[in-house]
């Protein structure tokens, strides 16, 4: 397959659509859907002047979507959704509590030196972390007033995904060693079968040219 001298593009673009394509919307998607269905289960944690009442709660990830953020940079928002309920205890009574929260990532490919694609992920401060909280009854919608259990859960969350990201694994996770995957690419091009190829290319026209001027030979 041959290319034409219209499709020639200058670096320059050709690295800026490598970006694009090696960073789309389905890539990132693809990686950050690893998290979906994953359970959560955190508490008990201590909520609420002197942190007497505690708090436990289950719930799972759900589908992230992914939009990408208008400017020079390849960045798109991520946002995560998870359902929660959870269960306060005030020592003598527990109330029941339902949680939608929304976690926005901010999710940025960068060049890095030694041919490499850096995703950098910015986490989402308390403020960000979007939540729609749903008590159980009249009592229970007062105690989460009281207890201040959304600002306590935009907090956490916000310390965990936060806590998350910059674990080890997942920051190697994050470098894409475009060489290395370059090189093992060129790998998979056996040079043996190559040169086996060419000979057996060789034999072939030889042995075609001697048939064809086979008088010529059996003169000599």
């Amino acid at each position: 397959m041959t290319v034409g001298r219209d499709e020639f593009v200058s670096y320059e673009q050709w690295g800026a659509d490598f970006f694009a394509e090696a960073v789309s919307g389905d890539r990132i998607l693809a990686a950050v859907d690893n998290l979906a269905g994953q359970p959560i289960d955190f508490g008990p944690m201590g909520v609420g002047p002197g942190k007497i009442a505690k708090v436990r709660a289950h719930g799972a990830i759900g589908s992230a979507t992914a939009t990408r953020v208008a400017g020079d940079e390849i960045t798109y928002r991520v946002e995560l959704p998870v359902d929660l309920t959870f269960e306060l205890d005030l020592q003598v009574e527990t109330h029941t509590f339902h949680a939608e929260v929304l976690i926005p990532l901010a999710l940025t490919a960068r060049a890095a030196s030694g041919l490499r694609v850096y995703v950098e992920v910015t986490p989402p401060s308390a403020a960000e972390v979007q939540v729609q909280l749903r008590a159980e009854g009249l009592r229970a919608s007062i105690t989460q007033r009281v207890a201040n259990v959304e600002g306590e859960l935009r907090r956490f969350i916000s310390r965990y995904v936060a806590r998350e990201v910059s674990k080890p694994h997942i920051e190697s996770a994050r470098l894409i060693d475009v060489a290395g995957a370059i090189d093992r690419a060129w790998a998979t091009i056996s040079p043996g079968s190559g040169r086996r190829a060419v000979t057996e290319d060789l034999n072939e026209a030889l042995e075609t040219e001697i048939r064809e001027n086979e008088d010529t030979f059996l003169e000599l």
